[in-house]
């Protein structure tokens, strides 16, 4: 079983930035892609970034030039620099592993607060 542990949160002002790291303990095999998700208060779980262990990354429309995903293979880490930060980036953000039968892991989360 893998463990997701992360870092990184804390409370923020508008236009400031934070770095999310998530490491991954246990097997490295079978890792389809590594990336995270955010729930804003009182809102669904949403996307915000994934990158592929065969390369590429993705992004949510609303996070693109502000957020950057970077991967540390030897590490089994994770991280998502966030720039440009805004009130509705306030959420508790979740690391995700994805192993390529298809089962997933999930981090505890680590809140973000950015403030006006």
């Amino acid at each position: 079983q893998v463990q997701l542990v992360e870092s990184g949160g804390g409370l923020v002002q508008a236009g400031g930035s934070l770095r999310l790291s998530c490491k991954a303990s246990g097997s490295a095999f079978g890792i389809a892609f590594m990336g995270w998700y955010r729930q804003p208060p009182g809102k669904q779980r949403e996307f915000v970034a994934l990158a592929r262990s065969g390369g590429g990354v993705n992004y949510a429309d609303s996070v693109k030039g502000r957020f950057t995903i970077s991967r540390d293979l030897a590490e089994n880490t994770v991280y998502l620099q966030m720039n440009s930060l805004k009130p509705e980036d306030t959420a508790v953000y979740y690391c995700r592993l994805l192993r390529t039968d298809s089962s997933s892991s999930w981090g505890q989360g680590t809140q973000v607060t950015v403030s006006s």
